[in-house]
């Protein structure tokens, strides 16, 4: 069994890749590379990467963290007009090989992640050892996982959970749910909760006060939450929906072993989560507001947890089989 793992966590907008040495349990990775451009496909970007690195030979397993369903070792990646399959990675020259949703993966490298490695949103709790875990995210899309425990077994579940629908939890979201329905049809939670998602609320707030604002990107409002009013409504009402849609997959997933927040926008506006209505907003769960209460939030501030989780995924699925 290879003892290094080329890993890539693929999303929407960045390829990126490590080689990972998984024969200690301390993972050493070398040799990232953070690819963003405009490649024609996967192979492009792999071999891009591979002329980067300057690898001495190519490692005889890869595992590939992908943002999308995969389904009978194959995907098409939901926001990227790309196709991976394991056997493309085969003919490749790869021996051992595995796909496997982005947030599956990341369920892999929860349980390694040291205490600086993560930040609690709202109570410092513990939770319940031995019991499942969610991991939820918003990045260029919306992404949801568990690792489902029961009696000392663990097992990942990927989900396209970013793709049920939103629910509003007041007048005012009621107000932007109807205008982003005219628009879209169908209204995900991906819809609000991602970049495009910061954006679209955005530009609901601004024609529901009457207020014509400029096209604006999700770097520019976060940039003006501060001092323009569109933009921190569009900011706060984010953070409080981020934390229902939390809460509702630790119902969904009887998380009480905790609810993990991964994706780049948490942690590039970790302040103004930590002040806003998300721990509020998550624990507000009528009947069951008290099985929440208990339940630990933490952002995931490590940004080797992809390649970490993926490279344990590979790990143990080749150990499986």
């Amino acid at each position: 069994m290879s003892s290094t793992v080329l890993v890539g966590d693929i999303g929407g907008t960045h390829s990126r890749f490590a080689v990972v040495d998984v024969s200690n349990p301390v993972r050493r990775i070398d040799h990232r590379g953070d690819l963003s451009g405009a490649f024609a496909g996967f192979r492009e970007a792999l071999r891009a990467y591979l002329d980067q690195a300057g690898l001495p030979a190519l490692p005889g397993a890869i595992a590939l963290a992908v943002a999308g369903p995969v389904t009978a070792g194959a995907v098409e990646l939901t926001n990227r007009a790309w196709r991976i399959s394991e056997q493309d990675l085969r003919d490749f020259g790869f021996r051992d090989v595995l796909l496997i949703n982005d947030f599956a993966a990341l369920t892999f490298a929860i349980s390694t992640l040291a205490p600086s490695e993560m930040h609690a949103i709202g109570p410092d709790l513990e939770g319940l050892p031995g019991e499942p875990i969610s991991v939820v995210g918003a990045g260029t899309g919306f992404g949801a996982a568990c690792l489902a425990r029961f009696h000392g077994r663990a097992v990942p579940v990927a989900t396209e959970g970013g793709h049920a629908g939103f629910a509003p939890g007041n007048d005012r979201e009621m107000a932007v749910l109807e205008i982003l329905a005219r628009r879209f049809g169908h209204v995900s939670i991906e819809r609000v909760l991602s970049g495009p998602g910061i954006e679209n609320l955005h530009r609901a707030l601004s024609q529901i006060s009457g207020r014509p604002s400029p096209a604006l990107s999700a770097a520019e409002i976060v940039a003006r939450h501060a001092e323009d009013r569109d933009c921190r409504e569009a900011v706060d009402m984010f953070c409080a929906i981020y934390g229902s849609v939390a809460g509702d997959f630790a119902l969904l997933h009887g998380a009480r072993g905790g609810v993990f927040l991964a994706g780049g926008i948490a942690q590039k506006i970790e302040p103004v989560l930590a002040a806003s209505g998300f721990r509020a907003r998550f624990e507000d769960k009528g009947r069951l507001s008290h099985y929440v209460r208990a339940i630990p939030t933490r952002l995931i501030l490590s940004e080797d947890t992809a390649y970490i989780g993926t490279a344990n995924a590979s790990l143990a699925f080749r150990e499986g089989a």
